[in-house]
């Protein structure tokens, strides 16, 4: 069985949200599919300790009470061709059709691999949100936080509202980098009352995680610091070296890539005929960025180009905060150093770094180690891969994710 949309919109965070509520009064047939319980998408992630934006919740209501059909708990497995897509959820797989597209689908987290990353007690930093989020129990636990980017200090203040005892947040960007954003921060009033809202006196520049250390479980961290090496007792440590583009289904589908993330016009438009893309997906820029792209998007896609132009100001104004973020958190190259040759690079088949080290590239890595070729289908060695290596990460391959047979069956129906 198959259905049918005019419109259908991939990934229920801010782009995807506000890309739905643009196009809801064209009368268009729209759906909004996402593999999370709730509509918000990783930043606005619903769970028993998650504690919303009003903003939010309002254009989560707004959606909710709309003609937009959702489709929670629902993700994508495979791009068959002919603007079809194969989806699957809890209790079935099944095939939709759509005239137009809208790819919503975000980023997820670099992790980096050095000693000590597989222990137990050791997360990425948005990890570490989403697992409070959900209810994971952190009070009294002592945290140590590294990485790169704002993202450490949202993760912070969410842990410290749980009750965590927060001991170093180690930044990677130089002083000097960050000094540069900070005087650059005025541009967006909103961003300099959120940094202060957010800012912890244990903040270190120029620092970065060396390894994790424990046997059974992490025991504590050595950090570089300044110039100096520093070792703090803990029971857990979150890293995040910045987000990365999802963009598995824009390249099933056949859209153009250009620096790690979707291409798209001014509309929002990809070189794919009609199908568009907002968001993360397009490049790291916060929510606002996704906010405004998605809703470009969103009238772009019925027909609505004189609504769309009238936001392309706002726009430009939140891709020059990306832009900044980008020039300010470079990720520093002594990053490639941390991994010892038995360090794992891919966890889910148990290769180390040594077994990769010297290989030219995915397919010879593969040939030689099955790297890549785990439960995760190289989502997060395959970044990781691309920083040490220079790596381009293979083309995906249906299914882009872990699925039942019978979903997979559905791909030979007739229509």
């Amino acid at each position: 069985m198959s259905e049918r949309y005019d419109l259908l919109i991939v990934g229920a965070g801010p782009a995807g949200l506000a890309a739905a509520l643009a196009a809801a009064p064209s009368g268009a047939r729209i759906a909004v599919l996402d593999d999370n319980p709730a509509p918000g998408g990783q930043i606005w992630r619903d769970g028993p300790q998650a504690h919303l934006p009003a903003a939010a919740r309002r254009l989560r209501a707004a959606v909710e009470n709309s003609p937009v059909q959702l489709l929670t708990g629902t993700r994508v497995v495979a791009a068959p061709g002919g603007k079809r897509l194969l989806l699957e959820d809890a209790e079935r797989g099944w095939r939709v059709r759509y005239d137009k597209l809208i790819l919503c689908t975000g980023a997820r987290e670099r992790l980096l691999p050095f000693p000590g990353w597989t222990l137990p007690g050791v997360t990425g930093a948005g990890g570490l949100q989403a697992l409070i989020k959900g209810g994971l129990p952190v009070a009294g636990e002592r945290l140590v936080i590294a990485g790169s980017g704002p993202l450490l200090l949202a993760s912070a203040a969410s842990a410290k509202a749980a009750g965590a005892h927060l001991l170093r947040i180690a930044e990677q960007a130089p002083l000097a980098a960050l000094a540069r954003f900070a005087a650059h921060l005025p541009r967006w009033p909103g961003k300099v009352w959120q940094a202060g809202r957010l800012f912890d006196g244990r903040y270190r520049a120029s620092s970065h995680v060396l390894a994790a250390l424990g046997d059974e479980r992490l025991e504590g961290v050595r950090l570089w610091q300044n110039g100096r090496v520093v070792e703090l007792a803990c029971e857990r440590l979150a890293c995040g070296f910045g987000l990365i583009p999802n963009i598995q289904l824009a390249q099933a589908l056949g859209c153009a890539i250009r620096e790690d993330a979707v291409a798209v016009d001014r509309w929002q438009a990809t070189g794919l005929a009609d199908h568009f893309a907002a968001g993360e997906c397009t490049g790291f820029g916060g929510s606002e960025k996704a906010l405004v792209e998605g809703a470009i998007a969103g009238h772009a896609a019925v027909g609505e180009e004189g609504q769309a132009r009238r936001l392309f100001p706002r726009r430009r104004r939140w891709q020059a905060f990306a832009e900044r973020l980008a020039r300010d958190f470079v990720l520093d190259p002594r990053l490639k150093t941390l991994a010892t040759p038995d360090t794992l690079v891919c966890r889910c088949e148990d290769v180390p770094y040594g077994a990769l080290a010297g290989r030219d590239g995915w397919t010879d890595a593969k040939l030689n180690s099955r790297c890549g070729m785990g439960a995760c289908q190289g989502r997060v060695c395959g970044a990781a891969a691309q920083f040490l290596f220079g790596w381009q990460p293979p083309q995906p391959r249906p299914p882009l994710s872990p699925t039942r047979i019978d979903t997979l069956l559905c791909l030979e129906e007739s229509d």
